[in-house]
């Protein structure tokens, strides 16, 4: 049988299997299979006397099942299979967890006495005898088949595959062996000059070398191969997503002598910053360009990125056409609402008319919003995601501007976007991307930065509250937090939960460090709103409580009277998290500080010091000294550029989820690549992307990447990349 890597695999391996692994890990086609690499090999070397196995470590024997044997749980639910194996010269145990007598049984009944096989797994100790807890293994069918592969092991690595509970690593390899047995001529993505200049081997015998590799020797030129397939692949469609783009029309919406953009600037009571002009020009060019615009800007929190948007969506103005902006809570977008009609002052806001459109303005309010929208009255529109409702609807949608674009799923973005032609899009955001991250998920986007700030800034110093090894300070913490009020200056109390139920801090009691609840925050705004109202400076203070739970006019009412000066000490949830603008705000207190992630905690620290008031921010956290949640807040009182920040997020979080949830096609492409490890392939896979589809723009010399693609990316995950 010939197969391809589009081959089915009901047609490679048979019904039972291909259900077996389509229900186990999504697979559908033999390339599927083939690009469910092995986490690790076990060496040969690795198949120890059960004698000299030594604890902590992971290895492989064969060994013969001398005793095997089922019982029910005595102190709790379930049950245990224990069997005991051996190698002719040591015993060990395997012990084996299930949730009833029935399936311990079952396993009993597979490891039958004189069964023999290939056993894998962590060794411990129990009451001085040697044990792998649920171990991985492999039955031999009969003896002569257990000599021929343990002749065979003892020559060949093996491979050890992510695995479930009904698909062992060693069936696994077993269809993985069919499937390579079989297949056919393997499509190469890149051509042979290039792939010999680049000391790459053969598609086919990186997966031959990965997966059934003779020496370790074989393994890091497979992955290196593979690794840029996927990396060339991803930028080559990311690329072709970026011309689809530049191949539609837009309107173009050209700034003109005399206009909307030239009087904003000229009534700036100050000069924007070096790279807000930079940006600007950058976006100018972009909103008079054949094609839409389809920016990422990226910039410090405080950096003037809103102001940067506002020039933009004054020069669709000018037009006629509509600019929406589009924010992830309602308190951020009543506060880019009313930052715009500042900005733009009594003169030109009757001319664009700013308009608040979100889900929870009162109904009479709302229809009125949505007319002055659909009219084109309003050419300035700001919401949430009542833009995106059906109901709501453009005259002129000529810019889209996505805040903190990683709150947003891909769906939501689009839906926005296609209530225009071809609309220009601009995504701000204030969490810095490195390099190769910002390549890989927004490959799509021409990207800008701003790092330059205004000037004018007090400034902000950081501090960590350690109160694993000084208690004390917590109290001290608190009276800081008095003695900025008392110099007229206004306080943000942040804690990582709304409620943590009422064990956590009583009311009635002194303000002092509580049991710790190891399975959530140890603060929740409820209680700590009840600890303080005992407080003996703060408890007679003007406080007040902001979180999501709440109505969106009480949010509003609660959020417009800080930034009044009404409110001495506001104590949220990360709901001010973003874009939230209080001059007169000089302190952060961020209680369990260690729960929050490295941009979380940078995007709070930015809510104070914006400006002529010093900024200070309290970092209080109980995790032990030399921990990565103490590493990741020790970090972020270190430095205050964003940059540097997510480049030590990704090392203290790995590669993690750095991707994102929403970017489905690229989390689905990326088997083995990783973009903080690979950068300089990725870089140079972007490098070769460009140069391929520079020459051959619809891929039709280079088949074998087209058919990559079309494997790698699916139509979903295209829509995905189209949306970011």
């Amino acid at each position: 049988m010939s197969l391809t890597l589009d081959s089915p695999l009901e047609e490679a391996l048979g019904a039972t299997p291909a259900k077996t692994l389509d229900r186990a890990f999504g697979m559908k086609i033999v390339g599927d299979l083939l690009s469910h690499y092995p986490r690790r090999y076990a060496d040969p070397g690795e198949l120890t006397p059960i004698r000299e196995l030594p604890v902590g470590e992971t290895v492989t024997i064969v060994a013969e099942v001398l005793s095997s044997s089922a019982r029910a749980m005595r102190n709790r639910r379930g049950a245990m299979a224990e069997v005991i194996i051996g190698d002719g010269i040591g015993k060990m145990s395997l012990t084996f967890f299930a949730k009833n007598l029935g399936a311990a049984k079952w396993r009993t009944e597979e490891l039958a006495v004189g069964r023999r096989g290939v056993f894998s797994g962590k060794v411990g100790e129990f009451n001085g005898v040697t044990q792998f807890s649920h171990p991985e293994y492999e039955l031999f069918d009969d003896e002569d088949a257990a000599r021929r592969r343990a002749d065979a092991r003892a020559a060949v690595l093996i491979p050890i595959y992510p695995a479930t509970a009904s698909l062992q690593t060693w069936q696994i390899a077993k269809f993985v062996g069919r499937v390579l047995d079989g297949l056919s001529a393997v499509p190469e993505p890149l051509s042979d000059e290039v792939r010999t200049r680049e000391e790459l081997l053969t598609a086919r015998e990186a997966l031959e070398q990965i997966h059934r590799p003779k020496t370790r020797n074989d393994i890091d030129p497979a992955v290196r191969t593979l690794r840029m397939h996927e990396a060339l692949t991803l930028q080559t469609a990311l690329l072709q997503q970026r011309d689809a783009v530049r191949a539609l029309s837009a309107t173009a919406r050209p700034a003109s002598p005399g206009g909307l953009l030239e009087r904003f600037d000229a009534a700036l009571p100050y000069s924007l910053t070096p790279d807000q002009e930079t940006v600007g020009e950058q976006v100018a060019a972009d909103l008079v360009a054949a094609w839409p615009m389809n920016r990422l800007v990226q910039g410090e929190v405080g950096s003037g990125k809103t102001l940067v948007a506002l020039r933009a969506m004054l020069q669709v103005a000018e037009s006629g056409g509509q600019a929406a902006l589009i924010a992830p809570t309602e308190v951020l977008a009543g506060q880019h609402l009313r930052s715009i009609t500042k900005m733009l002052g009594p003169q030109l806001a009757p001319l664009v008319m700013p308009t608040l459109l979100t889900g929870q303005l009162p109904a009479a309010e709302r229809r009125k919003a949505a007319l002055r929208v659909a009219s084109g009255q309003s050419l300035i529109v700001v919401g949430t995601h009542a833009l995106l409702g059906e109901k709501t609807t453009f005259a002129d949608l000529g810019l889209v501007v996505v805040d903190e674009q990683h709150r947003f799923g891909v769906e939501q973005r689009e839906a926005l976007r296609a209530k225009g032609s071809s609309p220009h899009a601009l995504v701000l955001t204030a969490t810095p991307i490195p390099r190769t991250v910002a390549m890989t998920v927004f490959g799509d986007l021409d990207t800008s930065v701003i790092r330059t700030m205004p000037k004018g800034r007090a400034g902000i110093e950081s501090f960590v509250a350690p109160l694993a090894e000084h208690p004390g300070w917590f109290n001290r913490v608190w009276e800081r937090a008095g003695e900025e009020i008392a110099q007229g200056r206004q306080v943000f109390a942040v804690c990582a939960a709304i409620d943590t139920t009422k064990k956590t801090a009583e009311a009635g009691e002194q303000l002092a460090l509580q049991p710790d609840g190891a399975s959530g925050p140890r603060w929740g705004v409820v209680q700590l709103d009840e600890a303080l109202a005992t407080h003996p400076t703060l408890g007679g203070l003007r406080r007040a409580v902001l979180h999501g739970r709440m109505p969106s006019d009480e949010k509003d009412a609660v959020m417009q009277s800080f930034a009044r000066g009404d409110i001495d000490l506001l104590l949220a949830t990360t709901v001010i998290e973003v874009g939230v603008d209080v001059p007169n705000a000089s302190t952060m207190i961020v209680l369990d500080a260690d729960r929050f992630g490295v941009s979380q905690l940078h995007q709070l620290r930015g809510r104070v010091g914006r400006g002529g008031v010093p900024g200070l921010c309290l970092l209080v956290t109980e995790a032990e000294a030399g921990s990565v949640a103490r590493e990741r807040v020790e970090a972020v009182a270190a430095t205050l550029d964003g940059f540097a920040l997510a480049e030590v997020d990704l090392d203290l979080r790995g590669e993690g989820d750095v991707l994102g949830a929403a970017q489905a096609g690229v989390r689905s492409s990326l088997k083995l690549l990783r973009v903080v490890k690979d950068s300089h392939l990725i870089v140079r896979a972007r490098e070769l992307a460009e140069a391929i589809l520079s020459a051959d723009p619809l891929l039709r010399s280079n088949p074998g990447l087209r058919s990559a693609i079309e494997r790698r990316v699916s139509d979903e995950d295209r829509a995905a990349l189209a949306k970011n």
